[in-house]
């Protein structure tokens, strides 16, 4: 038996899903089971219904049901909770707080209390939130209440009761007074408290004594049973203890005063910022001594290393400061005074120095400080060397004097054809001096003439290029470089010109027509082969679908250009009928038309398929009779042949000729069609003209006069004993000359051989010979008619032969090109036949200018292409492009910022300059020609100067050419000694002066040294010394140089006047002017403490720091020490108030705070932290599997703040969570993430 599927499936799942409950619903707190439930199973689906406890209430039924096996809730939103109660009352005086529940609900208990001072009515303090709401009533709060005070005998009260006897409430003071010579014994007052009863007992008032007072760790001096008031007691205290306030006390009503006390002396552990201590106690005695230690890089303040506990604290104060510094060694200078007492020096002391000559501070004063650091002395190099550039030879000197330090440089600027050592154009100021020094050289040059660049020119104008120079030079267009390139580059070397330049012919990739190259190149070298392919469907003018074409002088040897393959069948005239007969025809293919008998035809016979389409127009076949034609038209510039006819039939045709000097555009023939003539060619002027006849051997030329235009003939003729070979004529066509004759010695003249064809004359053919110019007849063998050949110098014209000639096939008439002239013409033409073709205005001809008929066919059809005009022309050093003639001209190239093609402009040149070729260029396609360069004239003989000679002198010398004049001994020029051909005229030469200096020049703060003289050499120096009151900072002399004094005495005035004024001081016997090294002394005034030193002292004309006349109230001691740091300035014992100190943290440690502490009334204000560093553990990365997130983060320090990241090493997982990954450095610790 078979279930249906979905029979089987429901019995599936009854069997997967229904599930029994195992047990009753579950009893619940706060729920009550309704109805019996006995069984242990129950079935799915099966409801229990609930309902609340009492206190509990819900919304709706709560009900469970029987499903999967489980009791689950069919409401699960439907619970029991605490039925509310309202607000359970406030009690004045009193206050309630919830002892059970956090909200007023069932089982919530409120327990009450009274404010202090007052007490509860009865004994139930609560009120519990029940089923039927609160229970018990509010409780009640009165105030407390004390029983009446009496007076104390020998005194009284004072109270705020209005009657003595009346009781008192809670709160309510009463106080007590003795009378005089008593005192109280007890309370002085006493007050109402919240539990009704006094807060003390009334006192008494006693008589007033004192008892000896006890005094631990100390005794009494003279002790008395009793003491009276106001009686004095002194005491002392037990070794190792002081006294706590003073060492005496005095008998009061309120006992002694003040209270007696031996104190001991007690010291916390010392604070040693930067050190450590032995022994470490909690606690230290009187008289107890630590040893302590610096770390590295800090040592003791004081002398010693022990400190005392004493009642002041630890004496003397344990303190780790900045190492000092040794002795300094100062490379080209010296210290100022004789310091030596005070080394080794702390961090931050200060002592004046001096540099040697020639050397000076970084901060190029005549002196300065030397400061000793954490790090050492400052600055590291205190004398660097000052470099003086005030000359150059052969150079250009600087405006004014100019100083620089060791380590800097200076650019230089030489005189053309100098440079300094090295070919540098920079000086560096050295320990030694300048390097190089500043002295011009001679350098190594090109000239202009050493290169000739065939098809290219230099693009720069100067004749003489320097050493290391580069030059561009570029190529003409339609030429390149080696690399492909139409400029490149040159430098002047030692040997010469580093390459010779090459330019190279060149073919731009050619524009493709429905075809496709075959290689990658961009630029072609001459006679460089580019093959390319047609796409499908296309094919050369010969049939091909591959082809080449090759790179020449003149470009492109022809078009890269495919043409569609076939010719649709033409729309004919009813009656006109085409052979051959195909569906498809090819370009080059000839179809051929006869009209039905009885008709007439109108038009060209055949037709040709070109890569355009049919043409000529297909013709019509007419049933009338045709018209006939009136006499042709005349033609410009040439006449027609036989024309003396008033009238011409249909089909008759009349050919034309150009007159001399015009060429022919289109056919010769036109043709009588139907009454009208076929269109006329164009003669036009052919401006190209012959050049010189081709010589002739053994011949002369009958006399003509130049030039030879289009058409013109010359004649020739042989000497004697000579007989030409060839025509006697040459003509002029198109600007070329037709083949000329020969002249061949007569009796050199060649004979012919015989011929079997001719008749018989007794002899076998082949031997018998005929001379030059003998004429022969013959007959072929059944033919009638003779044929007739001569023999020219031993070959037979024409060939003798009987062999059936091929038939010559006619050309169908030439086809309108597009964007030709018209040309209508209906005449066949014989093979071999030329026509010339001429496009429309504004269109330009390319490939070839004529088509020829071949084989039946037209072939090397050109294409008549819009001319494009060019954009502004190329400018060229020194020359300008010659303006259009006319102003209508210029404005249309203005406006439309084009030249039309086949325009040509000239260019002029600036005075001194010529164009040695042709100034002219010529717009062609979109593009000028190569224009011409201006090239400089040459220059004489250079200019004569008195005292000077030309060093090497020729009769002429190129544009750009230089000269160097060499002046008589004690003579020079001021400036460069050479001149440059300028365009047919020289420079300007510098005059040869007098180099020798005089009128020594005088200086205010230096005198002459030596005995003046009346004049000085170039070269010579001249020492100066400094006045009083002056020093010497730098050089002493001057220099002669070229009739100039160079230089001045370097004196600097080091006096000092008016010392530094000083509230609250005076200065001891002032002076209106110090010499460098005096010192002014101070002393405070009043009761004015000085902080500082008592002398201030003249240094190189600056005063040293002064010191400070302040009030000694509210002064500070030391500053506080902190740990990774200390101050910046010298640890004095004593600071006044207001003054700022400065802190500094070491290395690697970033300070947290104020940098700056102040004191005031006697402390220090809040010191900073130096924060420790977090350092990276390379060993800890390792076990937790993880690196720096970042590659390029490589430092393993970090400062405080500042954030890490973390990442898993390759194969590894996080093991913390992602945020640990990202952590931030606290005070010198990290937390590291983990990864497994």
């Amino acid at each position: 038996m078979r279930f249906p599927a979905k029979i089987v499936w429901l019995l599936l799942w009854t069997v997967c899903v229904a599930e029994d409950c195992k047990e009753p619903p579950p009893r619940k707190e706060t729920e009550i089971l309704s109805g019996s439930w006995t069984e242990q199973t129950y079935r799915e689906g099966t409801q229990a219904t609930y309902k609340c406890s009492p206190g509990y209430r819900t919304l709706g039924s709560i009900v469970m049901v029987c499903k999967g096996g489980k009791w689950v809730s069919l409401y699960p939103s439907r619970i029991c909770r605490k039925k509310p109660c309202a607000h359970p009352g406030d009690t004045p005086f009193g206050s309630f707080h919830l002892a059970e529940g956090t909200q007023f609900e069932y089982g919530a208990k409120v327990v009450y209390t009274c404010d202090e001072g007052y007490q509860m009515l009865g004994e139930m303090n609560f009120r519990e939130c029940d089923t039927n709401g609160w229970t018990n009533d509010i409780p009640i709060c009165e105030v407390v209440k004390c029983f009446p005070v009496t007076e104390p005998e020998n005194g009284k009260i004072f109270s705020g009761a209005l009657e003595p006897d009346q009781e008192y409430t809670y709160g309510q003071v009463v106080q007590f007074e003795c009378n005089s010579g008593y005192m109280l014994n007890g309370p002085k007052q006493i007050h109402c408290s919240a539990g009704g009863v006094w807060s003390a007992e009334t006192p008494k008032c006693v008589e007033i004594f004192c008892k000896p007072p006890v005094i631990l760790n100390g005794h009494a001096v003279l002790p008395k049973a009793t003491y009276k008031a106001n009686e004095r007691v002194q005491y002392r205290c037990a070794a190792g203890f002081e006294y706590g306030q003073r060492g005496d006390t005095i008998c009061t009503k309120s006992g002694w005063i003040p209270a007696p006390a031996c104190i001991e002396i007690i010291c916390d552990p010392p604070r040693i910022p930067n050190g450590v201590y032995r022994p470490e106690l909690s606690k230290y005695r009187g008289q107890d001594k630590i040893t302590y230690k610096c770390k590295k890089g800090f040592i003791p303040e004081i002398r010693g290393t022990e400190a005392t506990c004493t009642r002041d604290g630890w004496a003397p104060a344990p303190r780790c400061a900045w190492k000092p510094c040794d002795y300094p060694v100062i490379k080209h200078g010296w210290l100022y005074y004789s310091y030596r007492g005070y080394f080794p020096a702390y961090v931050n002391q200060q002592f004046v120095y001096s540099c040697d000559r020639y050397f000076v501070p970084p901060s190029q004063r005549s002196w300065d400080y030397l400061t000793c650091t954490a790090q050492g002395w400052s600055p590291e190099e205190p004398c660097l060397r000052q470099c003086i550039f005030n000359y150059l030879e052969n150079g250009y000197n600087p405006h004014r004097e100019e100083k620089y330090l060791q380590g800097k440089t200076v650019k230089v600027h030489c005189y053309e054809g100098y440079s300094l050592q090295n070919d540098q154009n920079t000086m560096t100021c050295t320990e030694s001096g300048w390097s190089p020094p500043p002295r011009c050289i001679r350098v190594k040059t090109c000239s202009k003439s050493e290169i000739r660049i065939e098809n290219g020119f230099l693009s720069e104008s100067t004749f003489t290029y320097p050493l290391n120079k580069q030059t561009e030079y570029k190529c003409k267009p339609g030429y390149v470089t080696a690399d492909g390139k139409t400029s490149g580059l040159i430098t002047c070397l030692q040997d010469g010109w580093s390459a010779q330049p090459v330019c190279i012919k060149s073919c731009d990739k050619p524009v493709f027509e429905k075809a496709r190259v075959k290689s990658d190149g961009t630029w072609f070298r001459l006679n460089d082969t580019l093959d390319y392919e047609c796409f499908d469907g296309y094919e050369t003018r010969e049939g091909r679908t591959t082809d080449s074409i090759v790179c020449g002088q003149d470009g492109w040897s022809d078009k890269a250009a495919c043409y569609e393959r076939e010719c649709s069948i033409p729309q004919m005239d009813t009656y006109l009928n085409a052979y051959p007969r195909k569906d498809t025809f090819k370009v080059g293919d000839v179809l051929k038309f006869s009209c039905s008998q009885g008709r007439i035809m109108v038009g060209a016979d055949s037709v040709q398929c070109y890569h355009f389409g049919w043409s000529p127009r297909l013709p019509a076949c007419k049933v009338r009779k045709v018209k006939s034609c009136a006499p042709p038209p005349q033609l410009l510039n040439g006449k027609g042949k036989e024309m003396h006819k008033e009238e011409y039939a249909h089909n008759e045709v009349v050919e034309y000729a150009c007159n001399p000097r015009f060429l022919m555009k289109g056919s010769h023939k036109i043709q009588c069609v139907d009454g009208r003539w076929t269109a006329l060619p164009v003669c036009i002027e052919e401006e190209r003209t012959c050049g010189d006849i081709p010589d002739l051997d053994h011949g002369d030329i009958k006399p003509s006069v130049p030039p030879y235009h289009h058409g013109d003939s010359v004649e020739f003729s042989c000497r004697e004993a000579f007989t030409m070979i060839g025509p006697r004529f040459i003509t002029c066509i198109s600007g070329e000359w037709t083949q000329p004759p020969q002249c061949i010695a007569t009796d050199e003249l060649k004979k012919c051989k015989g011929s079997t064809l001719f008749p018989p004359e007794g002899k076998p053919a082949h031997t018998i010979e005929y001379d030059h110019n003998t004429n022969k007849s013959y007959q072929c063998r059944g033919k009638s008619e003779q044929k007739h050949s001569i023999c020219i110098n031993g070959e037979w014209d024409p060939k003798v032969d009987c062999k059936e000639e091929a038939q010559i096939q006619t050309c169908p008439p030439p086809p309108q090109i597009p964007n030709a002239r018209g040309m209508t013409t209906t005449v066949k033409y014989q093979d071999g036949e030329k026509i010339s073709i001429l496009c429309k205005e504004n269109y330009l001809i390319q490939d070839a200018e004529e088509i020829v008929c071949k084989d039946g066919r037209w072939q090397s059809i050109p294409r008549c292409i819009e001319k494009i005009g060019c954009s502004q022309p190329p400018q060229i050093d020194h020359g300008t492009v010659n303006s259009s003639s006319s102003a209508e001209e210029r404005r249309e190239i203005r406006e439309q910022r084009l030249y039309a093609h086949g325009t040509k402009l000239s260019y002029t040149c600036e005075e001194g300059f010529e164009i040695p070729e042709n100034n002219v260029i010529i717009c062609h396609m979109g593009k000028w020609s190569s224009p011409p360069q201006c090239v400089g004239l040459p220059c004489g003989v250079p200019p004569y100067i008195e005292n000077g000679v030309v060093s090497h002198k020729n009769d002429s010398y190129q544009y750009g050419e230089e000269v160097t004049y060499d002046c008589d001994e004690g003579f020079g020029t001021d400036g460069p000694a050479s001149i440059r051909c300028l365009g047919g005229q020289w420079s300007r030469p510098q005059d040869c002066i007098s180099t020798n200096c005089v009128n020594l020049p005088t200086f205010d703060d230096a005198v002459l040294i030596d005995q003046e003289k009346d004049s000085y050499k170039s070269g010579e120096q001249v020492a100066f010394k400094c006045r009083s009151y002056y020093q010497l900072d730098g050089s002493n002399t001057i220099q002669c140089i070229k009739s100039k004094w160079i230089g001045r005495p370097a004196c600097r005035d080091v006096s000092c006047v008016n010392p530094p004024q000083v509230e609250n001081a005076i200065v001891q016997n002032q002076k209106s002017r110090y010499q460098s090294g005096e010192r002014a002394h101070y002393e405070c005034i009043g009761n004015y403490d000085l902080f500082g030193e008592t002398d201030v002292v003249c240094l190189n004309g600056t005063w040293t720091k002064p010191p400070q006349c302040k009030d000694s109230k509210g002064k500070c001691g030391p500053p506080p020490p902190i740990d990774n740091g200390d101050i910046t300035s010298l640890l004095q014992s004593v600071y006044p108030p207001g003054m700022i100190v400065e802190y500094r943290c070491q290395a690697y440690y970033e300070l947290q705070g104020n940098r700056n502490v102040v004191c005031r009334n006697g402390e220090w204000s809040e010191p900073p932290k130096c924060l420790e560093a977090c350092v990276i553990s390379e060993e800890t990365m390792r076990k937790h599997h993880i690196q720096l997130k970042w590659k390029h983060d490589k430092k393993l320090y970090s400062k405080t703040e500042d954030t890490i990241e973390f990442t898993c090493r390759y194969g590894y997982r996080p093991r913390t969570a992602l945020h640990t990954f990202r952590t931030t450095c606290r005070e010198g610790k990290v937390v590291y993430p983990q990864c497994g």
